[in-house]
This record gives structure tokens, sequence and C-alpha cells, in this order.
């Protein structure tokens, strides 16, 4: 009796064993298949490279990692290869045979360096009045970012009734290439830095954006009046997307003019810049995965990409070690225009100090940049503009002043 018990009981048990084993199996099998399914190049994934649309077949894993949802607005940048050392003028790497790693997993044209270049247009779509680069360094842990003022004398490539950067964009010569190509061709040619990606929004959008992330909290050091009735009042407060619009687009009481405007812009950037380290990674992505669905930019940009530099921005970045600086000039009137004369030289050397630290320096000759006052008439106006993001937080800063010339400040 006992032993048909032991029988029945060892049966069970082989049952048992036989069951796992078979869902073990189905388990594998469709982990298998899925696998199998989300590697298998079943996706038609299209891309625009100056004006052309090409299609390939990838994978889903592949897909969701390349995935550029806002990139089919303004297409892909043409690059330099990044393994071609002489045409990027790379530094020799002295303590290795093979480049170094920084470490970050993200497609860069010079490796230790990620340069996005930043483009905020005005209403019409067509004019770029706001334009940053902003260039993060892997090895250091630090990011500078350079201004261009958007009246920047570049007669070889903005339209030929203006001359100014900010039309380059829209109606500038070059109708070969996209509208973000001629751009980034003439920041490449005139201040040679390369372009890693592009970020585009227009004025309209950028409430949108400041709503999704919850406001920007700032500290405003003079009273704006934009309009009659759209007031922001000086002090500490946070301001929601139709303020901060208001904001980066006030200039009027500025004796600079639009110069008075890119300096103010700073305090907007280190308000906004310490509100994204401040918050988590979750709620960042959230923010994000909301301004991609409404598109509310044009990037070439992934999802994952955004991520990577999410991450590496809350984890190296501070706001110390964040410096802005803007291209050195002098604004003149040139054929009944306002425009912004580069100084060549001292545009140069600020690039080759802060803006190319993993390429050789550039010389006078491979610069674009055509000046309009003769190097011996420099008015030293803009000459040192650098500015830390830190200091500009704590309200160490003249920027935002109005009327600085007329109050004899």
């Amino acid at each position: 009796m006992a032993k048909k018990r032991q029988t029945k009981k060892s049966q069970k048990n082989t049952k048992k064993k036989d069951l796992f084993v078979m869902i073990g199996s189905i388990a594998l099998t469709v982990v298998l298949v899925v696998t199998m399914i989300l590697n298998a190049p079943i996706i038609d994934y299209r891309t625009i490279t100056n004006g052309t649309m090409s299609t390939r077949q990838i994978s889903i894993m592949k897909y969701f990692k390349v995935w550029q949802p806002l990139v089919q607005k303004e297409g892909t940048l043409q690059k330099p290869v990044n393994t071609d050392a002489s045409a990027l003028n790379l530094k020799e790497d002295t303590d290795d045979a093979d480049p170094k790693d920084d470490g970050l997993d993200l497609d860069q044209i010079v490796e230790g360096q990620y340069t996005v270049l930043f483009m905020g247009m005005d209403e019409s779509g067509k004019l770029a009045d706001v334009n940053w680069i902003f260039q993060f360094d892997i090895f250091a842990g630090t990011m500078n970012v350079l201004q261009i003022p958007r009246d920047c004398y570049m007669p070889a490539y903005a339209n030929t009734s203006t001359n100014k950067f900010n039309s380059i964009y829209g109606t500038g010569q070059d109708e070969t290439v996209t509208p973000i190509q001629r751009a980034v061709n003439a920041i490449q040619e005139s201040f040679g830095l390369v372009i890693d990606c592009y970020v585009k929004l227009s004025c309209t959008d950028i409430a949108n954006i400041v709503d999704s992330i919850g406001g920007i909290p700032i500290d405003l050091p003079e009273e704006i009046m934009y309009e009659a009735d759209k007031v922001l009042k000086p002090g500490k407060q946070t301001l929601n997307g139709q303020q901060a619009e208001w904001f980066v687009r006030f200039r009027r009481e500025y004796d600079e003019g639009d110069i008075g405007r890119v300096k103010a812009q700073r305090i907007f950037l280190a308000a906004a810049m310490q509100k994204l380290l401040d918050m988590s990674q979750t709620e960042l992505m959230s923010a994000m995965q909301k301004i991609y669905k409404n598109e509310w930019i044009a990037t070439d940009l992934s999802l994952e990409q955004i991520s990577m530099l999410a991450d590496f921005a809350a984890k190296r970045l501070t706001m110390d070690g964040v410096n802005v600086y803007m291209v050195p000039g002098e604004g003149i009137m040139y054929e009944g225009q306002a425009v912004y004369s580069i100084h060549k030289t001292e545009a140069i050397d600020l690039i080759n100090e802060y803006f190319r630290p993993y390429q050789n320096e550039m010389y006078y000759d491979e610069s674009t940049i055509v000046e309009l006052v003769d190097e011996s008439n420099y008015i030293d106006t803009y000459s040192d503009t650098e500015e830390n993001l830190g200091d500009i937080h704590n309200g160490d800063t003249e920027d935002g002043k109005q009327n600085i010339y007329s109050n004899g400040n």
C-alpha cells in the first residue's frame, strides 16, 4: 500500500516536472520568436538627406533606438565622416595610438564633444532670431554656449537684401540644400564648428514647451512691459509659457537693441538650465515625449539620444560648468541696414580657445567671415562677453538692464 502511494507520488512529481519543462520550453520558444521578430529587418525606415528621401529596412529594436519622429520636418544633416582625422583637423592623441572613447554612445563627429544647434524662429517661420550653439565637452564634463546675433553680417550665405544671419534659413542663397543645412553650412564654414544635430522651434511653441515642464523659476532684474497689458514684475517668480515668451522676445527698452535681448536671454537660459537639472529623468523624458507627440520642435535627435544627453547633464553638468559667449563684434549701419559686423580675429581666437577642444586651431584664411570694420578701427564693445551660468543664476550679471546708456550706468 505504501509502495503504491509512493509510486503515485512519483508519477505526480514526474507530471509536474514534465509540465514545468513544457511551460519552460514554450516560454523559451516565445522569447526566441519575439527576439527574432524584434531583430528582423521588417520595418521600412525613411530618412531625408539633403531633400532626398531614402528607405531601408530595419528591425523593431533598431527602430525604437533610431526613431526620429520630428526629423521629417527638416531632414538629416550632411556630416563629415568622423574617422577622417585630416578633414576634421583633429588633434593627435599622443597618449594612445587609438582614439579615446568618451563613453557616450552617440554618433559624434568629433569624439569627446557633442555640438547642438538651437534655432528659435520668428512668427513667419523664416527668420532665425535666436541662434545658440551648445557644445558638450564629454571628457571635461562641461558645456560651452555660443550665441550668434541674428544681425551678423554674412553676405556669402544670407539673403542679399539684408545680408543678415537670420535670413539664411528661410531665404539664404544656396538653394541646393535644405534650409537647416544652409544655416549649418554657414556656421561650420564661418566659425569652424562641426554640428552634430539641431533643434528648431517657433516662437509660438515656447509657451507650450515651458508649460510642459511646469514653468521656469526665475529672478527678473527689472520690469518687462511687453505690451500694456502684458507686464512682468521684477523679482523671483515662476514664468508660465506665455510669460516666458514675452521675456525672451522683449527688446524695446534695451538701448543695445537686439544685443540687449541676446544678453537678457542668458538669464532665461540659466533659469531653464537649473530647472532641467532639478527635474528627474522620468519627469524630463515624460516632458520630452509630450513635446515630440505634439511636434513642438523639429530635430534630428531621437528620444534615445535625448535621454543620453539628459543623463550626461544630470550626472556630469553643473551650473558652474556652463559658460556662455557671444560672437565678438559691433553694430553698424551698412547700406541702410543695421547689421552686426563680426570681429573676425577675435571670433576665431574665441572659437579656438573654447569650441575646438579636440581639433587643431582654425586659421584666419580658413574662415569665410567678412568684416565691415577694419581690425585697426574695432570698437571694443562686444569683445569679452564670457559669463558663467552659475553666476548669472545667482544674480551676478548686468544682463537684462534696460536703458543702460541713457541712465548713465
